[in-house]
């Protein structure tokens, strides 16, 4: 009996996803060079044999100055194994880039995913954004904000945003109420000393209940400005009618968040792939 609960079991993980064949499609360049952009790429996973799987692009995290997309490339095997083509981007850095830099190249990213993604076994009418801190900001960004889109001449084709313990949600009330308790003024290198930038950057003054679904995973012990702007935009939103779905992460911190997944069975993929509506 315990040979054959032994071998039940072996059997068992090999039909898991952990076991499931995926490929790596790495330094695909999405972001020209420019006058006022540097050349950037990006790395896709995806199920071995893919077939209008549904896609993830993923902006990471680092405060808007720091981070770079190989850290995440755990997250990206753990999604297609899970059966979502995952997409994991670099996008430009401040001290040498502001927002306007890092905006665009988010949505040329999701562009090039659009145009591209079936050719990994994508489905272009499948495409969700996500991010963790500043890269959260980032997904808010081009989820929300119409602008970017109208100047690449084409509507937003997210399905919608996952926005993981993000910051800069408010970051125009932060930096006017909050700079000095919470040394605001380290987020200048990315938002500039410009009031008028930090209003624009702030996702909460684009909200009008027109938005594609967004999910918040907030940590209950992540920093006290991520805290009270996310507080903020969920009263927005909730204000404007936006379909916003809140997840809270109790004893968790800010980096916690993201580090937890590493583990496949977290709770954080079970309200990504929950919220994309993948059963695997």
């Amino acid at each position: 009996m315990k040979q054959f609960l032994l071998t039940l079991t072996f059997i068992t993980l090999l039909s898991s996803c952990a076991f499931k064949s995926i490929t790596r499609s790495k330094e695909i360049n999405y972001l020209q060079q420019s006058a006022s952009l540097p050349e950037k790429n990006l790395n896709v996973f995806a199920p071995k044999k893919a077939e209008k799987a549904p896609v993830l692009i993923f902006i990471h995290g680092g405060s808007w100055n720091s981070g770079r997309k190989e850290i995440y490339d755990f997250m990206g095997s753990r999604l297609a194994r899970r059966g979502v083509v995952t997409v994991i981007i670099d996008y430009p850095l401040a001290p040498a880039y502001q927002l306007p830099a890092m905006e665009k190249a988010s949505v040329t990213a999701i562009k090039w995913v659009q145009e591209n993604i079936s050719n990994y076994g994508g489905d272009p009418e499948q495409i969700y954004v996500s991010g963790h801190s500043a890269g959260g900001h980032l997904a808010a960004l081009v989820a929300i904000n119409k602008e970017p889109w109208k100047e690449l001449g084409m509507t937003n084709p997210l399905k919608g945003a996952i926005l993981n313990d993000p910051a800069g949600l408010d970051w125009y009330w932060f930096l006017n109420e909050r700079k000095e308790k919470y040394n605001a003024e380290d987020n200048y290198d990315a938002f500039t000393s410009n009031p008028e930038t930090w209003k624009t950057y702030s996702p909460i003054y684009e909200l009008d209940g027109t938005e594609i679904p967004l999910l918040i995973l907030e940590g209950e012990r992540t920093y006290p400005g991520i805290r009270l702007t996310i507080d903020r935009f969920r009263k927005e939103a909730e204000a404007k009618g936006t379909n916003l779905t809140y997840s809270f992460y109790p004893k968790t911190k800010h980096i916690p968040m993201i580090t937890q997944f590493f583990f496949t069975w977290s709770k954080g993929y079970e309200d990504v792939l929950g919220f994309m509506g993948v059963t695997n």
